[in-house]
C-alpha cells in the first residue's frame, strides 16, 4: 500500500484468530483469497483488494504471542 493512502472500508467483521483468510466473498465476483495478519497495537487489519475490515474479538486467546 502506498504511505499516506488511505482505504474506505466496506465492513467489519469480528474473528477470533490474528491470521484470516479472505477472498472477497460473493462467489465468483470475489477476489484471490489473500491471508491476512491482525496487527498487535490495533487488533484490526483491512484487506487491500475489498477493504473489508477485520476485527480481533475483545478477549480472543491469541497464543503466546
Amino acid at each position: 500500500m502506498l504511505e499516506g493512502a488511505t482505504i474506505a472500508v466496506t465492513e467489519s467483521i469480528e474473528v477470533e484468530s490474528i491470521d484470516v483468510a479472505c477472498d472477497g466473498g460473493e462467489g465468483a465476483m470475489g477476489h484471490p483469497r489473500v491471508w491476512l495478519h491482525i496487527e498487535h497495537q490495533t487488533h484490526d487489519v483491512v484487506c487491500p483488494y475489498c477493504s473489508r475490515r477485520y476485527v480481533l474479538k475483545e478477549g480472543a486467546h491469541v497464543g503466546g504471542h
